[in-house]
């Protein structure tokens, strides 16, 4: 018995099924998009403050690389045990119940999709100021008061708003367009990173003895080592996005094999190109020169190219955060379908639409909240007080693969590193957010506040959902 035809959700005609016509290359390009964003252009500058010599700068990128491998083999094996869509949820409310698989749906649609949708969209809006300045103007042309803060219709507001309507437009369309229109970002994309990457080595004005210069006198070991420890958490947060094909399990074909080639190739592609980034940087600049700086990726690109260096970065960012939000906005809404499907989410999000066959209304609705944090401006504290609530999801979702291999299963889904490898990133997961509640105790304490917020939300759908007949059979 195959994994996906046993596990395949039995759906009412009032929710209907989502088509499996996903393929391996199409999973992967939804999984680098949403691991390649901006933060590969600001973070170096964090990394070499904190890794004062070159040697130990490359290694954490190299070990965080290795630590988003280890998450992504774990989701991969998870995927082949439930192949269905919603990811975390899935795989929280299988092995720990409907309220854990709730809650991370609910923080997923607060701000964790959603949020991130939103500052991806500004970040566009910002980068379009370089190109046309008046798009990008932050004045209000529209204030609405409310109670706690207003609805700021801005241009710059207008352009990230307009970009997110669009893709989700394409996306409801079906995978058809989708695909094409996410596969394209990915393509051009790599496409511009490789450029970069081969061509600043070839053509750019950079020094090879860069890689033996520190940043400055060396600490002791100790102190040089738990400096390294904490460069971690900002390295691991720029390969975020490494599960993206766990949510769409349900439309890929044959995913018992083809997420998990997915989740561990996008992831390995990945390193790769972050590794090679991050050796240019070196290549254009000294440690000392990169150290603290927040836009690296424009400072290595003057150095290499000259003054108009920084500015033909721009493009490839631009495309790197439209390509981030294409993929958000089809992993995000296969969540809430899912939760909707089980009656745990407004039931229309758990429709599929007769004709395009995607959740159309999950869709719209992550377009809809998004746009109201564009507006509000309250994107960013989300993101903020929410970010350790998605470190902890995931070493929660990975933990439950321990939990279903405990039970009966098909033995022949891969055990790709188990148990070490999903025992190390849960492991690091936790690490960091110690680290993330030592350091920034308020806002993770608002972050437990807005989950918490979700309990009573909880119980109010399942109450709705018992109170009416049987639509569908659960997972």
């Amino acid at each position: 018995m195959r994994v996906s035809d046993a596990a395949t959700p039995h759906a009412s005609a009032q929710h209907g099924v989502l088509k499996r016509v996903l393929g391996p290359m199409d999973a992967a390009a939804l999984v680098v998009s949403n691991v390649i964003g901006v933060g590969i252009f600001t973070t170096p500058g964090i990394i070499a403050l904190l890794s004062p010599a070159p040697g130990p700068m490359l290694a954490a990128w190299l070990v965080g690389g290795l630590l988003a491998f280890a998450g992504a083999i774990s989701y991969a094996q998870l995927a082949a045990l439930r192949p269905h869509a919603g990811g975390e949820y899935v795989y929280l409310r299988a092995a720990f119940g409907p309220l854990a698989g709730f809650l991370t749906g609910w923080m997923s649609f607060v701000a964790g999709f959603s949020g991130a949708i939103a500052a991806g969209a500004v970040g566009f809006a910002s980068y379009l100021s370089r190109y046309a300045p008046g798009m990008a103007s932050d004045h209000p042309l529209l204030s609405v008061p409310l109670g706690l803060g207003s609805l700021d219709v801005s241009p710059r507001a207008l352009v990230a708003i307009g970009l997110i309507l669009i893709l989700s437009l394409v996306h409801t369309r079906g995978l058809g367009p989708g695909r094409v229109v996410q596969n394209s970002l990915a393509g051009i994309n790599l496409f511009a990173l490789l450029v970069l990457i081969v061509g600043g080595f070839v053509f750019g004005r950079g020094a090879t003895a860069h890689f033996h210069e520190a940043a400055g006198p060396v600490p002791p070991a100790a102190v040089h080592f738990g400096a390294w420890l904490v460069a971690l958490i900002p390295v691991m947060f720029t390969y975020s996005g490494w599960n993206a094909a766990a949510y769409v399990a349900e439309e890929v074909r044959e995913p018992e094999r083809n997420v998990p080639r997915a989740l561990a190739g996008g992831t390995l592609l990945v390193i790769v190109l972050y590794l090679a980034l991050n050796a240019l940087y070196l290549y254009a600049i000294p440690m000392a020169g990169m150290a603290g700086k927040p836009s690296a990726g424009d400072a290595a690109a003057e150095a290499l190219f000259g003054p108009r260096g920084a500015n033909a970065l721009v493009p490839i960012i631009m495309v790197a955060l439209a390509a981030g939000i294409s993929a958000m906005i089809v992993a995000g809404p296969r969540v809430y379908f899912a939760m909707a499907r089980d009656g745990l989410f407004f039931p229309a999000a758990g429709r599929v639409h007769p004709r395009f066959h995607t959740p159309a209304a999950s869709i719209l609705a992550q377009a809809l909240w998004s746009s109201l944090l564009v507006l509000t401006g309250t994107f960013e504290q989300l993101l903020i007080y929410t970010g350790f609530a998605v470190v902890l999801f995931s070493a929660v979702a990975t933990a439950a693969l321990f939990v279903l291999r405990s039970r009966p299963h098909d033995e022949r889904v891969p055990r790709w590193g188990y148990p070490v490898a999903p025992a190390l990133f849960i492991v690091a997961s936790l690490a960091m957010l110690v680290s993330s509640v030592m350091r920034e105790p308020k806002p993770s304490a608002a972050g437990v506040g807005i989950m918490v917020a979700g309990v009573p939300l909880f119980f109010l759908f399942r109450h709705r959902h018992r109170s009416r007949p049987r639509a569908h059979q659960k997972l």
